[in-house]
């Protein structure tokens, strides 16, 4: 069974990240979706409420949701996971991602980081953004799964 997971803060999670993990699905048999929990980082939604923003966007077996707080890879390998899975909205992500899969193949290079390019009409689409939206009263329901709206409002 080949496992993969797809770690982030998910601040919320949107509709980008839903759309990279289908098609993560298309090559993966699990996915298990990584609420990453850093303390050094301000987030607008608890860990608890990521999950569960998340565990109700999503209706597949083949999708576990998860927090942890620690290196991504450590929890790789304790659940078996030999890939990574990142999504890359721009040329800008790059760089940091190229970063962050250099470190994590440093730490563990049996652990393979997968890119997947958004859509282009999906492009834009993050967390700050939705929330910078959001509060200048820009409707973002078409970019957030609904579970994301009801807490929003």
């Amino acid at each position: 069974m080949k496992i993969a997971i797809y770690p982030g803060s998910f601040d919320p999670i949107t509709n980008g990240h839903l759309e990279i993990l289908q098609r993560a699905l298309n090559i993966f048999d699990k996915v298990i979706i990584l609420v990453a929990v850093n303390d050094n980082k301000k987030s607008r939604f608890s860990v608890e409420e990521r999950v569960n923003m998340i565990k109700e966007a999503i209706n597949d077996d083949r999708v576990e949701v998860d927090s942890y707080n620690g290196l991504t890879v450590e929890y790789a390998k304790k659940h078996n996971a030999n890939h990574l899975i990142r999504g890359l909205r721009a040329v800008t992500d790059f760089e940091y991602e190229f970063s962050l899969a250099s470190a994590n193949d440093y730490i563990d290079s049996s652990i393979d980081t997968v890119f997947l390019m958004s859509k282009v009409e999906k492009s834009f689409i993050n967390s700050s953004m939705i929330m910078e939206l959001y509060h200048s009263g820009v409707d973002v329901s078409k970019l957030v799964p609904s579970s994301v709206m009801k807490r929003l409002k």
